[in-house]
């Protein structure tokens, strides 16, 4: 089975899904891909993963007005952030929404969540210091939800609510009067108010949601599997290890690709892709403007889209590839700091010369 996964942080995704036995296609962000989403058909799961903030103009929020100058301030600390990119706010919000008309199991981790909340009619805080934080009672507890100064250590408490999919996850870690977990935190953006069908499964103490999911689109064993997680659980591990925090970070990439099995296996009709998605009002309307492509840029992306169709066909060699990996891992295990520092520069300068000899091969098919 596939799962699409949109942006990679590192290969903490890649290597979740592939450890479960599912083959992870990365959609490809570049232009024109949302009118060739058809060309990747079957699809079996979606996850999508961190990335901007969303076009604000994309959800209707009439309560928020901040200021030219208060938006400039923003701009200025999360600078990484602000940048917005309607390409791939474009194909993420096709696909969000082509995953809710079909019940195809979706994964949406940080961006990915709000991406999910705002396509159902949801919104989001445009700037959670400025727009939440700022604004709370004095006994009500703050939260940094964006740490510069300690990216991947910063860790803030959420409130786990219960006979969710998320208590389900951390069962072991948790102790029934507190009901909570530490959490990483790279956002400065969050769910405001939450669309209709979705329920939400936790709570940072400035109450913030931090998950959520359809409770009528929620059982893996039968394919069903659509939530959003604003924190990171791929990344939620012990300094200078792999080791997890919780056990329940892993489960939650397990119990997706059980998901994505269960629904590869359901019959589908053959239907194609609609040129057209039926989506929100508001969004639709600010995602027509499609650039179009060259004859050149769409023949490459349907040859994409034929190699993920028969991307099943390597399934068989991944259980090679996984015990190649364990010896590796074993033969490393014995090596020095500074062999395996060698080794990794050797590794790298290859990858290197690989990128750019398979770019002039590309290149020179094209003419």
């Amino acid at each position: 089975m596939e799962v699409w996964v949109l942006k990679i942080s590192g290969e903490y995704h890649l290597d979740l899904i592939v450890t479960y036995g599912a083959v992870p296609v990365i959609v490809p962000r570049v232009r024109g891909i949302h009118n060739l989403l058809d060309s990747y058909e079957p699809i079996h799961g979606v996850l999508l993963c961190e990335g901007e903030d969303i076009d604000t103009s994309l959800y209707v929020d009439d309560t928020s007005s901040l200021s030219l100058e208060v938006e400039e301030e923003i701009r200025g600390l999360h600078a990484s952030d602000t940048a917005i990119d309607k390409e791939k706010d474009s194909i993420e919000l096709k696909l969000a929404n082509l995953c809710l008309e079909r019940n195809i199991p979706y994964l949406g981790i940080c961006r990915g969540s709000q991406i999910l909340n705002v396509v159902s009619g949801g919104t989001l805080y445009k700037d959670i210091g400025t727009e939440l934080t700022a604004k709370l009672p004095e006994n009500r507890q703050r939260v940094v939800h964006m740490d510069y100064n300690n990216y991947d250590g910063h860790r803030h408490p959420v409130k786990v609510v219960e006979n969710t999919p998320f208590q389900s996850w951390f069962k072991d870690s948790l102790e029934e009067e507190k009901m909570e977990i530490l959490v990483n935190s790279y956002h400065h953006q969050g769910v405001k108010r939450l669309a209709q069908r979705f329920v939400p499964m936790a709570f940072a103490p400035d109450g913030l949601i931090e998950g959520f999911y359809d409770p009528n689109a929620y059982n893996p064993d039968e394919g069903r599997f659509i939530l959003g997680l604003q924190f990171h659980p791929e990344r939620m591990r012990t300094p200078y290890s792999q080791e997890f925090d919780y056990p329940g970070c892993s489960t939650i990439y397990q119990e997706f690709v059980r998901a994505v099995t269960a629904y590869q296996k359901k019959p589908h009709s053959p239907t194609p892709l609609p040129k057209q998605l039926k989506l929100n009002k508001e969004v639709e309307n600010k995602t027509r403007s499609i650039t179009a492509l060259s004859l050149q840029e769409e023949n490459r992306l349907k040859q994409m889209g034929a190699t993920v169709r028969n991307g099943s066909h390597y399934v068989e060699k991944m259980g090679l590839h996984r015990e190649r990996g364990e010896l590796g891992r074993k033969v490393m295990g014995k090596m020095s700091f500074e062999q395996l520092s060698d080794l990794m520069s050797f590794y790298n300068m290859m990858g290197r010369i690989c990128s750019e000899v398979l770019g002039r091969k590309l290149n020179e098919s094209d003419r």
